[in-house]
């Protein structure tokens, strides 16, 4: 999603995601240049590093003023990165993707076979770095991995299937995308030393946060354009991924003729017409409102922090997060 990152609110942040930058590149520059090249592919696209951002974020809600970062809370943050850019390049060799972060996806350059490995040793990187941290840390992010391993094997059961149910499609994001936001906070808090209630806080608003967080990515996907995804619009629709505006639009009146559209051959003419009937229907606006309960719950687990740039940046997030697409899609 394009934009300011909100989590600019804590004065020190900038700082701190200078350093986890820093450190992200370090951790997968290796003796071979080749797979250092390959594995810094997506870290020299950018990106706004929201989960990191949310480690260093929930270890500073410890904190009762600003200050920099703790050297663990940063690494921690970039174990997390390294496990979401991990998944990414399997993802990409799964959809086929051509473009991610606006560059060639890593299959797209060096193809399948070398983006599976370096995605794997992204993967490996982030469990040595959570290792570093103690038993906890490195059994949460092993747990976590699984999960979205667990996420995104429910979602390909179910491609190109216009009975999927919002159930099973929830059950799937919470696996995933916000399984690891989710543990970005936690690992944020355990590194913190923070009282288990506060960590459990933590964890729920990463959670309920990541949820929000996909439900607004899958509307970006109908209402933005491919300049501001980094990726072809309707991508969801073409790879039989039919997220929640389509099964609330599924489910309603124009749901049979949005059906007849759907299939494993869609052209770009079709597809531009579900797009125009989903919009058309408030399969949109449902799904948004989901996202800001989904919002609205995360926050509200935030109750029991004490106030701290930590929890003012949080906050801040899950405001912009649903402002945002509802601008993209007024």
């Amino acid at each position: 999603m394009a934009g300011t990152n909100p989590l600019a609110v804590m004065p020190s942040m900038g700082e701190d995601l200078t350093r986890v930058e820093s450190e992200l590149v370090q951790s997968v520059t290796t003796e071979n240049p080749f797979l250092t090249e390959i594995a810094q592919h997506l870290i020299s696209a950018g990106g706004k590093r929201v989960r990191p951002g949310f480690t260093i974020a929930a270890a500073a809600t410890a904190l009762a003023t600003d200050s920099p970062a703790s050297t663990a809370a940063v690494t921690g943050g970039v174990a997390v990165e390294l496990v979401h850019l991990g998944s990414l390049y399997h993802d990409d060799v799964m959809d086929e993707a051509q473009m991610r972060r606006t560059v060639d996806s890593v299959n797209a350059r060096w193809g399948n076979l070398k983006a599976i490995l370096a995605g794997d040793f992204l993967l490996a990187r982030a469990s040595e770095l959570a290792a570093g941290l103690g038993v906890e840390v490195a059994g949460l992010l092993a747990a976590t991995i699984g999960t979205l391993c667990e996420g995104q094997l429910l979602e390909l059961q179910h491609a190109f299937d216009p009975g999927r149910t919002e159930e099973l499609y929830l059950r799937s994001i919470s696996g995933k995308t916000a399984s690891l936001l989710g543990a970005a906070c936690r690992i944020g808090g355990i590194v913190a030393e923070l009282p288990r209630e506060h960590t459990k806080a933590l964890t729920t608003f990463g959670h309920s946060y990541g949820m929000a967080f996909q439900v607004v990515d899958d509307v970006l996907d109908i209402v933005s354009n491919e300049e501001e995804l980094g990726k072809p619009a309707g991508h969801d629709l073409e790879e039989g991924v039919y997220t929640l505006p389509v099964i609330r639009t599924l489910a309603g009146p124009r749901g049979a003729e949005l059906a007849a559209l759907l299939s494993r051959d869609i052209d770009p003419s079709t597809r531009d017409k579900a797009i125009e009937i989903v919009r058309e229907s408030g399969g949109i606006d449902a799904a948004i409102a989901s996202a800001r309960a989904f919002a609205d719950a995360g926050r509200a687990a935030l109750a029991v922090l004490p106030a701290s740039p930590g929890v003012t940046g949080l906050t801040a997030a899950a405001d912009y997060l649903v402002d945002s697409v509802e601008a993209a899609a007024s």
